[in-house]
């Protein structure tokens, strides 16, 4: 006897309900899938698709494979079930029809069976293709979704943040610089009168801490035009201003700056930077370790400025250095979670790059700057 694929697609259609039964008691099926009893009729028209491919040729039949592989797709990520259970289910069902194709007795089986299985493997290659692929792009898209959600919730919060603080910032640095001009007089007439400069010192932290404030809203921080910044005089300056902090802390700085190194932009935003970070330091060392030391360097290469602000704290977990400069993203029980950020916005906004690299030995927030020319 001798086969013909007319013979081949009429068995398959003989044993069509017996096949299908047996694959249906195999696949796995979630008993919390919405979309369960689509997987039968879904079996069913995959089958009647193998069945037609055998008498017509596979380039024909790749439309029709690729409009039910998307619509399964979108079921699958409907019902939030694993791909691989589809996987799993298609290879099942793979597995039955040659399975039954193999119970076929005729002269020359193998090499005429050879054939069909050729074009039925086509056919659930392209099928599991068509379907994993449409699924990925859907997930992809749902996570871009999430992503861009997340985004606008913390533009959301900016902006309110932002209309916040123009509103109540300017009434609050009334009183605070009447209380600088009046600590200026008090030095001028007496001298002598202790503590005096560690109110202006404290006062100084408070305006810089309300900076970081006002460069959230939209209006400009200080109506200063950009300039040519000495780095080295920069860092000294603001050296001597944390000098009560460190001494506080009892933490040692040890200084590798190059001389005539020079980058170009806002004075008092980079100084706010540097500040900020070297602050975190000093609050995260003074209860650390009793030997908390702060590496501060500065070369340049290859026609940029390089900074690095390093401290011999505690390593920051990588969950966290992944999100360290994202808004709202803090340790530290009453942070704001916006002092990393501001400095990232101020960086960037120089033309730099702001990131951090963390280990059990030292924590380094490295800055890359064009230099000055």
């Amino acid at each position: 006897m001798f086969a013909t694929k007319l013979h081949i697609h009429d068995y398959l259609e003989s044993y069509k309900f017996s096949l299908l039964e047996s694959w249906s008691k195999k696949i796995i099926v979630s008993p919390n899938d919405p979309y369960q009893g689509n997987i039968l009729k879904n079996g069913e028209m995959m089958y009647s698709i193998i069945q037609k491919a055998i008498m017509i040729p596979y380039e024909e039949m790749k439309p029709h494979i690729e409009l039910l592989a998307k619509r399964v797709a979108e079921e699958r990520v409907a019902s939030e079930i694993n791909i691989g259970e589809f996987v799993y289910n298609v290879s099942i069902g793979r597995s039955e029809i040659f399975h039954q194709l193999y119970k076929l007795d005729f002269k020359d089986k193998h090499s005429f069976l050879q054939e069909i299985f050729d074009n039925i493997n086509l056919c659930f290659d392209w099928f599991l293709y068509c379907a994993v692929s449409h699924y990925d792009e859907l997930k992809d898209k749902i996570i871009e979704e999430k992503k861009s959600f997340i985004n606008q919730s913390h533009k959301d919060r900016l902006t309110l943040l932002g209309q916040m603080t123009s509103s109540f910032i300017h009434e609050f640095r009334n009183p605070l610089t009447s209380i600088q001009g009046f600590v200026q007089l008090l030095r001028s007439d007496h001298p002598t009168v202790p503590y005096l400069d560690i109110i202006a010192g404290e006062i100084e932290q408070l305006n810089f801490r309300i900076s970081q404030f006002l460069l959230l809203s939209k209006k400009e921080l200080i109506g200063k035009e950009k300039g040519k910044i000495d780095l080295q005089l920069l860092i000294e300056e603001i050296l001597s201003f944390l000098y009560p902090s460190l001494l506080g802390a009892k933490v040692e700085v040890f200084k590798q700056l190059q001389i005539d190194t020079y980058i170009y932009g806002y004075q008092d935003e980079l100084r706010q930077v540097f500040m900020n970070i070297l602050f975190n330091a000093i609050d995260v060392l003074q209860n650390y370790r009793p030997d908390p030391k702060i590496y501060i360097q500065s070369y340049t290469y290859d026609n940029q400025v390089i900074v690095k602000l390093s401290n011999n704290g505690p390593a920051i977990p990588p969950a966290l250095l992944q999100t360290i400069f994202e808004p709202f993203v803090t340790t530290k029980q009453l942070g704001t979670g916006l002092g990393l950020f501001v400095c990232k916005e101020i960086i960037e906004k120089h033309k730099g790059v702001l990131e951090c690299i963390s280990n059990l030995e030292e924590t380094t927030f490295k800055m890359t700057f064009p230099i000055h020319p």
